[in-house]
């Protein structure tokens, strides 16, 4: 397909691009050439800023145009993921981990590993961590954005890669976090809005709001364990270990929640992000749970997308459309990049070459890993590129079970097990990519999920054995790093915070019942 846009759309489109460059650039001369403004935006977020850049980096390309794909050959099932994150990931960010990185004042997710075991595994998770980020986020990213603007516009793949990149880049590398969170609000509701108008469109010409109903009788959010992509067994480890990571112990999500104010808005950032995460899958999803009475017979379902909008958006929407998917793409892009440059600058910069780096050599250090990683995740979509047995979205999923037992493994037991050791939590993070491996070889047709699910509990095993041969910390040096119940509430200081209406467990207890009631309900 090639969509030839009028000049109201390309005057739409870049407007939108013109005005997140321009915004992006004056956030970023607003900061202080600090680290923690730089990497923390100065620790001034309030709770709507975290919820609402939390969704607006985490819903992207390879949502609007990979999870929309998956949905259309899988259906309903594929919101599944998105879902359950609210009730596995953003649960256990909220009420396990979340007040150990407020109350220890980390930049970092691998400080709490440092604090807790050592420099082996804060250095074992920024290596696993970064090969994470560039391999599965920034290049899957790039590769789905530009796959949608050739299909649509007939630029070229690799061109669209490069002018995704670079445009990103400038106000990234400029501006740090400040920058990332102030384009990524402009973007959420671009996206949102673009999301909306895509999905009224569709459903109106597939039959109205009875098309949607008419599919809801197939609606299954539990498949069989035979299933290739989704069985029901993927909650016994896999869907867990991957939704724990994510969410919960990944910097790209975590960082904007240890730049909040104080707790109390950390806490209610990540409930208002929860909310977000229940409606915007919605939009992605529907569009294309109806679309298969319009587009019956599509050979590549990562082309839903491009496919709609170019079918059925008059002038001017498409355009604006077409921002929303620009807009997913560089604010979880603008995310990905800020957190590589922040790992390697705390993670690895300072600690092994520049300990006594100054304020200003530490920020211009993660400008300058800020273009490299650009650079590195521009060569990695070639790997993409190749890639078409599944949806995309699919092999994304399938990508973090390679990385994240470990990871999940490191954090869980570390924060709830006093007796874990240093030399346990290591052999987690090392075990996690050849075993992966090794049991995808030796059983090449065993879902993803299980196969994570089998090497998070192996890893968890390990874990627990090497730890009960080896000799634990002092107690005296955990201070302030095992869960105990007084990390769910409130320091006293900000307790006043939370009376009446203000108090966070009230609307996590609503998001949570209307989230239970859809798997009870399609079961």
């Amino acid at each position: 397909m090639n969509l030839n846009l009028t000049s109201l759309d390309a005057t739409i489109f870049g407007v939108y691009i013109l005005g997140v460059l321009a915004l992006g650039l004056y956030a970023s001369r607003k900061g202080k050439q600090t680290k923690r403004d730089y990497f923390l935006a100065g620790d001034k977020l309030p709770w709507w800023m975290i919820g609402g850049s939390i969704i607006a980096s985490n819903i992207s390309s390879h949502h609007l145009v990979g999870a929309m794909g998956a949905a259309y050959s899988r259906g309903f099932v594929v919101i599944a993921m998105e879902w359950g994150a609210i009730l596995m990931g953003f649960n256990a960010l909220l009420w396990i981990f979340l007040p150990f990185y407020i109350r220890n004042g980390f930049y970092t997710i691998p400080e709490f590993l440092h604090k807790r075991f050592g420099t082996a595994a804060r250095t074992t998770y920024a290596g696993l961590i970064l090969l994470t980020y560039v391999f599965v986020e920034i290049s899957a990213v790039l590769y789905l954005g530009a796959l949608s603007l050739h299909s649509l516009l007939n630029i070229p793949v690799f061109a669209s890669v490069l002018v995704l990149a670079l445009l990103t880049g400038v106000y990234t590398i400029s501006g740090g976090l400040r920058a990332v969170i102030w384009t990524e609000m402009l973007q959420l509701g671009v996206l949102v809005m673009g999301g909306i108008i895509l999905t009224v469109a569709t459903v109106k010409a597939a039959g109205g709001i009875e098309s949607v109903l008419e599919t809801s009788k197939d609606w299954e959010l539990i498949l069989p364990a035979s299933d290739p992509d989704f069985p029901w067994t993927m909650y016994l480890g896999g869907a867990l270990c991957i939704s724990i990571f994510y969410c919960a112990t990944n910097q790209f999500i975590v960082q904007r929640v240890l730049a909040a104010k104080n707790e109390w808005h950390a806490r209610m950032g990540v409930i208002f992000g929860d909310y977000l995460k229940f409606l915007v899958p919605l939009i992605i999803t529907v569009p294309a749970l109806v679309a298969p009475k319009l587009i019956p017979h599509l050979d590549n379902p990562d082309l839903l997308f491009p496919t709609l909008v170019g079918t059925l958006l008059p002038s001017g929407l498409v355009g604006l459309v077409m921002a929303g998917l620009i807009a997913a793409v560089m604010s979880h892009l603008s995310g990905a990049i800020n957190s590589c440059t922040t790992i390697l600058t705390v993670d690895v910069f300072l600690p092994y070459f520049s300990k006594n780096a100054t304020e200003a050599e530490a920020v211009r250090f993660g400008r300058i890993s800020g273009g490299v990683i650009i650079v590195v995740g521009i060569l990695c979509t070639g790997v993409l590129m190749s890639y078409s047995d599944k949806p995309i979205f699919i092999y994304l999923m399938n990508a973090y079970g390679l990385f994240t037992p470990g990871i999940a493994t490191m954090f869980l037991l570390g924060i709830l097990w006093k007796r874990t050791t240093q030399q346990g939590a290591l052999t987690a993070g090392i075990l996690t990519i050849p075993l992966s491996i090794l049991i995808e070889f030796v059983f090449p047709q065993m879902p993803f999920f299980n196969r994570t699910g089998i090497v998070f509990w192996t890893c968890m095993a390990m874990c627990v054995l090497v730890s009960l041969v080896t000799k634990p910390k002092p107690e005296a040096e955990l201070a302030g790093l095992i869960w105990n119940k007084e990390s769910l509430s409130l320091l006293p200081e900000e307790r006043e915070q939370q009376r009446g209406l203000k108090n966070p467990f009230i609307w996590w207890a609503i998001i949570t019942a209307i989230v239970l009631y859809f798997y009870v309900r399609y079961a």
